[in-house]
This record gives structure tokens, C-alpha cells and sequence, in this order.
């Protein structure tokens, strides 16, 4: 069995945040949240990476975080740019924005030929959420057998504003369907989303997806042969702003017969840096988890 690799996502800029959330340092020593999660990752039995990045930001990606992750893993790096279309297809006049989670782990295809998880590099998981898809990824599964690491949305949300969430539904451990809500609220110890003009309360205990995934290698296959039929649609529709999201992909793998994913419970609490006004939060949770012996001062140097 092939080494599992390690896919973060790290190629969008941050438009809320304003700046570059992946390599934004959140303690006294430098470190970015990408370096709690290779840290993280490492512990959990991690040996490969590869960084999902633009050129754009190689640079500076390379000098804060790649230097230091290659003396741990094996690292590749991968390439999510506008025009990495498939062949006949040309970029849109005025497109700025990348074209979402899925076309990025499409990216991959080529560079990852195993197992798979992937996570997002402004998010804050948590050590047992690493524990939990290296030891679903070195386990005897079939390449279309994959796994979500799920949250609860009590978990996942901020003080500072609305965040984007999948919304899951499970059946006898295993995922039936994920709904993106993009403006969903903290309120009280529960939430609401809002939608057309309307607000709906959501449970706090709800599961929810955080691209927080665990991946047999056919799931890129399956990413890079429905990009097209996605893409005839969306440069007709939304051509602009269209987004090919990864829980779409899983969703339809999952009602199609084609694949499986399994709920892997998480009961870490969500820090990330969606807004700002996060950044001190977070910096505040991390000396604290220090503090409890969590983390040590020096993470992989």
C-alpha cells in the first residue's frame, strides 16, 4: 500500500481576511497555522505533503513554510491557477476568482497516485482530527472507500462574523449528503443561515464538513472527469463567480453508487482565521493549549 500524502489547500488568498491567512504568523515564534497542522500531521504518522498553492505566492509560501515542512516530508507542490482548464476550454474575460476546492484536488492529478487526506491551511483542526484519517487512510480500503472527518457546527463557527459550512447528513456512519451554507451565524450555543432574505435555526450539535477529508485515490479521477460537464454549465450560468465544490463531487459519487464515505466524529474544536477579528482568538487558544501541554514551544524546526 502507497504511503497516504498529506493535500492543503492553500491557494486562496483570504478576500475577507485581507492578506495571506496561510502564512500569517499566529504566535511569538512565527509559526502559521500550517505549521500546528504539518506538526499535527507528523505526529499522527504523515509522510508526504503536497501544497496546493499559486505561483504567485510561491515565493513566500516556499520561504515560511516549504523550507521547513521538507525536512519532515516528502513535499510536492501543486499548481491551482485560472487557466488549468482541460484542453479546449479558455479562462473567461474578467475571471479573477479560482474555481473551488474540487478543481484544486484535481490539480493533484498526477502528483498523488494513493491515498489521500485533504484539509484547508487556515484551518485549525486539531490532533485527533489528523489521528483520525491517517489511521482511516493506512486501513484495508478499497480506492473508492473514503472518509469526512465531521465537526460539530457549535465547533466551527466565529464571533466575528458568517461563515460557510456543509451541512451533513448521516445514515449508519456514513455520509448521505453535505449542504453548502454559505451565511450561517453563531446564536447562543446553536445558529442560523440566512438565504434569500430568510433566517433558519440550525442546531448546534449538527455535523458539519470543514474539508476535512480522507480520500481513496479514484476520488481524482472522479474530480477530473466531471470538471468538463461542470464547466459547460457554469461558463454558461455563472461564468465569473462558479465554484466546483469537493463535497459536490463526494455528493455525487455517494447518490451515484460509485463510492462511500464514512463519518469519522470529531470532538476538537474548530480555530481558524476567517475574519481579522479571529487572529487573536486563535493566538489566545494556542498559548493556552501550550499551556495544557498540547503543543510545545518548538513544533518541526
Amino acid at each position: 500500500m502507497k504511503e497516504p500524502v498529506l493535500v492543503i489547500l492553500a491557494a486562496g488568498m483570504g478576500s475577507r481576511f485581507g492578506g495571506l491567512k496561510q502564512i500569517t504568523p499566529v504566535d511569538d515564534s512565527g509559526h502559521s497555522i500550517i505549521d500546528f497542522s504539518l506538526f499535527d500531521a507528523y505526529r499522527a504518522g504523515f509522510r508526504k505533503v503536497a501544497f496546493i498553492i499559486k505561483h504567485a505566492i510561491d515565493s513566500d509560501f516556499r520561504a515560511r513554510v516549504g523550507t521547513r515542512a521538507e525536512k519532515y516530508f516528502e513535499v510536492s507542490y501543486v499548481y491551482q491557477e485560472l487557466d488549468s482548464l482541460p484542453t479546449g476550454y479558455t479562462l473567461p474575460a474578467g475571471r479573477e476568482k479560482p474555481w473551488g476546492t474540487g478543481h484544486a484536488v484535481a490539480c493533484c492529478k498526477g502528483i498523488v497516485d494513493g491515498p489521500f487526506a485533504v484539509i484547508n491551511a487556515d484551518d485549525f483542526y486539531g490532533r485527533t482530527a489528523y489521528e483520525a484519517l491517517y489511521d482511516f487512510l493506512i486501513s484495508d480500503k478499497a480506492s473508492n472507500e473514503h472518509a469526512m472527518v465531521a465537526y460539530e457546527l457549535r465547533n466551527t463557527v466565529t464571533e466575528n462574523g458568517y461563515v460557510s459550512r456543509g451541512i451533513c447528513s448521516v445514515e449508519n456512519g456514513l455520509l448521505t449528503d453535505v449542504v453548502e451554507r454559505t451565511h450561517i451565524e453563531k446564536s447562543g450555543d446553536d445558529a442560523v443561515y440566512s438565504e434569500n432574505g430568510k433566517s433558519f435555526p440550525l442546531s448546534g450539535s449538527l455535523p458539519v464538513s470543514m474539508n476535512c477529508w480522507a480520500f481513496g485515490v479514484s476520488m481524482l479521477d472522479e474530480l477530473a472527469k466531471r470538471f468538463p460537464s461542470w464547466l459547460d454549465d457554469a461558463l454558461i450560468t455563472n461564468p465569473l463567480k462558479g465554484e466546483y465544490f469537493l463535497p459536490s463531487v463526494a455528493n455525487a459519487v455517494i447518490s451515484e453508487g460509485l463510492g462511500t464515505v464514512s463519518i469519522l466524529n470529531c470532538r476538537e474544536k474548530w480555530h481558524g482565521v476567517t475574519y481579522r477579528e479571529d487572529l487573536p482568538l486563535l493566538v489566545d487558544s494556542i498559548k493556552k493549549m501550550r499551556e495544557d501541554g498540547i503543543y510545545p514551544e518548538a513544533l518541526l524546526e
